[in-house]
């Protein structure tokens, strides 16, 4: 960039800068204004301390939507925290759906109604544990486009987006300017973790980025999260889960601390343990982060829900974050809530003090201190931090407190402990699955053999192996790639080398192997012995992937799918091949009550791998969510009244022989009183016959 133009960019964010700051200075007289200055955000001319929680829209329902967000209100939430999910929205291009859980409008109405406020995660790049990151597959056959970078492309798409979802919320009056519940607005997400990858043009994107945002004059801040260079009056924000350690502080004295993902847990996916995080870490890590300054902590998740259909970026479980305050099926989950609940109502009992008083910390130990706050004589506010692994007694003004291990009391009037976060008031609680439908009976049962397509029966074709994610372009999870080959011996090695995520290898028709990647190790190779006819022989591979890469620099690069076959030595993976997108039950949608009527299904008999399965139920009586047991299955999705609930991955335990998820999310919404249809594509042998109809209670 030329001198001159650097001159006149950087005077245009100085004049953007100071013009928040004046409309901060005179926020009072403004209604619906929002600014900020060093210590807070403002609205309407006063400070806040604020807590939020995320929410996402379409990993639950509109009629679960209500309930949440006054839950949330409940436990002390001011803000309610959600991303815009762009290949949700755009799945084609230029083809908008905000339909159903879609509905992001209706989503910020319902927390408007229940007097929150919003913070809007436009992205459009989210990661999220969201397949491809929330980007939408068409970019990828887009000619020279580089995603996330300084590349005309990209940019030009990406502006086209967030311009949509702004304009959206604009003809809806939901930003605060308007008098609606938007305060606060984010572009892009985490860009640090990649932007050295991008050298020269990460920097410039950055910069890009945040001026076309501001440009968009939404009358709100915006928000870049781990991105310490956030430009002008963009606020860089703090994620993870010690962001009163961690945090390196605001890139301006102008700009307030603000935390935009406290992980109440962390992602979990299969074949791994769930990340279980304590009520009293989470305070303890709030608790300081606001003792030194900070005014603005998300939750992230308050209430992680299900990702639904095919949504789940790789290898990533169903449930989302369903140890969060909020579990998956919307219930509260204590001590976690009502802990937090606590924390929130001693803070704000002196909110007035942390935001107007000059704050000091004095030395109580070695590893102990004290953040106090004090206006006057009768306007003092502290914590006292215990950073030991060990009780101790410190004195404070004079009066002893005891401070339990690895902990932070705060007295609202420096003198009362209103509260510690190591003590727990809240009860603890445990989630009970009852079982209300058994499907043991054969006779409930009835199945339809997926075909096992063969090279003559395959098209298109192609001289080598071809990238499973740019051919499928994420209309189904799975690919078949076949070939046919003349072999003189019977007995013969297959060795296949596949970048993900599972294959299924059939010769002349017969199931000979299955092999997976995981989730920090992905590629694999599948090496058998197999039985081959003298002349000719079909071998066909079922890829599947588990969700598309979410994260990681040149996104559009990544590749899945079968890279290399060789058969007793010799290669095959130029050769040619044919290819199918997707099963032939998918294309016929036989998961619907419509489409399930062009199959004929059979009674169930013996286990076969590549099945599909029916049967019908009626809802369980009450109001308690309900969830499918499918600890009998293994690998596969299941649909209730043509919707898809989710994938499952039974068989892929963790290293303590457990699934990683068990139990499948269905909403009562999406429930008849009588007649539900049922349907799972089983990719291995699990036995339907063991599956049950469970509701969700906790005591």
């Amino acid at each position: 960039m030329e001198q001159k133009e650097k001159l006149v960019v950087k005077c245009r964010w100085w004049w953007l800068l100071a013009l928040l700051l004046l409309t901060a200075a005179l926020g009072g007289a403004q209604g619906g204004n929002v600014t900020y200055d060093g210590r807070s955000l403002i609205i309407n001319g006063e400070h806040k301390i604020l807590f939020s929680g995320s929410i996402h829209y379409p990993r639950s329902t509109p009629e679960m939507w209500p309930s949440l967000i006054s839950k949330a209100k409940e436990g002390g939430i001011d803000v309610i925290q959600t991303y815009v999910f762009w290949n949700l929205h755009e799945p084609q291009q230029g083809q908008y759906d905000f339909s159903g859980r879609r509905d992001v409008v209706r989503f910020i109405k319902e927390i408007q109604a229940r007097g929150l406020y919003v913070t809007l995660r436009i992205g459009p790049y989210i990661e999220s544990e969201w397949t491809y990151g929330g980007l939408p597959v068409w970019l990828h056959d887009i000619p020279g486009i580089v995603f996330r970078s300084d590349n005309e492309p990209f940019k030009y798409q990406m502006q086209k987006f967030t311009t949509k979802i702004v304009n959206l919320m604009k003809s809806h009056n939901l930003y605060a300017s308007q008098g609606g519940p938007i305060i606060l607005s984010q572009i892009e997400n985490e860009y640090a973790n990649v932007e050295a990858a991008f050298h020269e043009r990460g920097p410039s994107y950055v910069r890009w980025a945040a001026q076309m945002a501001v440009g968009l004059h939404t009358g709100v801040p915006w928000a870049m999260c781990k991105q310490d260079d956030a430009p002008g009056p963009v606020i860089n924000a703090c994620n993870g889960m010690e962001c009163g350690n961690t945090f390196k502080g605001p890139n301006s004295p102008h700009k307030p601390s603000i935390w935009t993902e406290n992980w109440t847990s962390f992602y979990q996916a299969f074949g791994n343990e769930p990340y279980l995080r304590s009520a009293e870490n989470i305070a303890y890590n709030v608790a300081l982060f606001i003792a030194k300054k900070g005014s603005y902590v998300n939750y992230y998740m308050y209430h992680g829900g299900t990702n639904f259909g095919r949504t789940a970026a790789a290898f990533m479980i169903t449930a989302y974050y369903d140890e969060a305050p909020l579990d998956e099926y919307g219930l509260i989950r204590q001590p976690k809530w009502g802990h937090l609940r606590d924390l929130h109502a001693a803070i704000k009992s002196c909110s007035k003090t942390l935001l107007s008083a000059t704050q000091t910390t004095l030395s109580l130990g070695r590893q102990q201190e004290a953040y106090v706050f004090r206006k006057s004589k009768t306007q003092c506010a502290a914590f006292l931090e215990n950073r030991e692994n060990k009780e101790v007694t410190v004195p404070f003004f004079r009066i002893p407190y005891k401070l339990p291990p690895k902990s932070i009391s705060i007295l609202p009037d420096c003198r009362r402990v209103a509260f510690n976060t190591a003590k727990v008031s809240a009860k603890h609680s445990t989630r009970t699955m009852n079982p209300v439908v058994h499907f043991k009976s054969a006779q409930q049962w009835e199945l339809y053999k997926e075909a096992i397509p063969n090279f003559a029966r395959t098209t298109p074709r192609a001289n080598g192996l071809v990238d499973q994610i740019s051919t499928a372009k994420d209309k189904s999870d799975y690919l078949w790639y076949t070939l046919r080959f003349r072999h003189s011996s019977s007995r013969s090695f297959l060795s296949a080398f596949s970048q993900g995520h599972v294959l299924h290898a059939f010769v002349n028709g017969v199931l000979a192997g299955s092999a997976h990647g995981t989730h920090n190790d992905v590629p694999f190779t599948m090496e058998r012995n197999i039985k081959l006819r003298k002349g000719i022989n079909h071998i066909s591979f079922l890829s599947a992937t588990v969700g598309l890469p979410d994260s990681g620099a040149f996104l559009e690069r990544k590749v899945a799918g079968l890279r290399n076959v060789r058969v007793d030595g010799r290669d095959f993976t130029h050769h040619t091949w044919g290819y199918q997108v997707g099963l032939l039950g998918e294309k016929l949608q036989i998961y619907t009550v419509t489409g399930s009527r062009k199959v004929q299904w059979k009674r169930l008999g013996r286990l076969h791998p590549l099945t599909w399965y029916k049967t019908t139920f009626d809802a369980p009586p009450g109001n308690n969510p309900v969830a499918l047991d499918l600890g009998s299955m293994g690998k596969g999705e299941v649909w209730v009244n043509g919707e898809s609930i989710g994938r499952y991955w039974v068989s892929f335990v963790t290293a303590k022989g457990k699934p990683s998820q068990r139990w499948y999310h269905i909403p009562r919404s999406l429930l008849k009183p009588s007649g539900n249809l049922l349907i799972l594509f089983e990719e291995e042998t699990g036995n339907p016959r063991g599956i049950s109809l469970d509701t969700v209670t906790w005591s």
